[in-house]
């Protein structure tokens, strides 16, 4: 049977809704942390797996490729992203980074060093350091604690899927199902996830009463989240912010340069 892998933060839980039981016979479903997967992609030990878009992107000249239109993107605030700043954008001069998320590091990157024309020296941000008593500027933060930063602390707050959505006019997509090779059946498994990805949106307010309460939200709070906030699926607009995405960060030398839009990355293949 195939091997796959997903993450399983919050922001998953609608597109892995009944999953395992989908691909009963057909594959195994195993739980990581997005770097693990990358790496286990990478290696061979996953056929498939939710990696974050750079890992997607770092991977395109070994022959990754999107598989299925479900994914995690935004088109307009994320909430769950944010830079924090003690001081105003222009004068960061020393930026921590959630060790948690490549891509968003490489989305902030990419956001100071094209509207401030400004790249700051980086410092990671430890999942068990607190964000106000880091020493640095400003600090990219991810996930539950980007949700409800302290008050009075910060000079400038920005919400990153706010911030890349309103300067590039396009969505930003945080995560996708890739495959490194060409499978055998791709299609039920493409059919599986996406019936997952369906099926979970359809039940979003299931998912919110159940995760809020562990996750410190109102159940409100997180149905708002999973249904304003993000997008699920991939289609023409995301490909292309996609796409912008991978042109920035080549110019700054995070994904590898090539000069014509990756062709693995134009629509989900089998």
């Amino acid at each position: 049977m195939l091997r796959i892998g997903a993450v399983s933060y919050l922001n998953t839980k609608p597109l892995i809704y009944g999953l395992r039981d989908r691909l009963r016979g057909l594959a195994e479903l195993s739980l990581n942390l997005p770097s693990r997967l990358a790496e286990e992609l990478a290696i061979g030990k996953l056929d498939i797996a939710l990696v974050p878009s750079i890992e997607f992107l770092r991977g395109i000249p070994r022959g990754y490729r999107v598989i299925s239109d479900a994914a995690i993107a935004c088109r307009g605030p994320v909430w769950s992203v944010r830079l924090l700043s003690r001081v105003p954008i222009s004068q960061i001069r020393r930026l921590a980074l959630d060790e948690g998320s490549r891509t968003s590091a490489t989305m902030v990157k990419v956001l100071l060093s094209e509207l401030y024309g400004i790249k700051p020296e980086t410092v990671p941000l430890r999942m068990e350091q607190e964000p106000d008593l880091v020493d640095a500027d400003a600090v990219l933060v991810i996930g539950d604690r980007a949700m409800h930063p302290p008050a009075g602390i910060y000079e400038e707050i920005w919400d990153l899927g706010d911030r890349w959505c309103r300067w590039t006019g396009l969505p930003f997509v945080f995560a996708m199902w890739v495959s490194k090779h060409h499978l055998g059946d791709a299609k039920a498994i493409k059919d599986a996830l996406e019936a997952s990805r369906d099926e979970g949106i359809a039940h979003l307010e299931e998912i919110a009463k159940r995760e809020a309460g562990p996750h410190g939200l109102t159940v409100p709070d997180l149905h708002r989240y999973f249904a304003r906030n993000l997008h699920f699926k991939l289609g023409p607009r995301e490909l292309d912010g996609l796409e912008m995405y991978r042109l920035k960060a080549s110019r700054l030398g995070l994904v590898q340069p090539n000069g014509e839009r990756q062709s693995n990355i134009s629509r989900p293949s089998l």
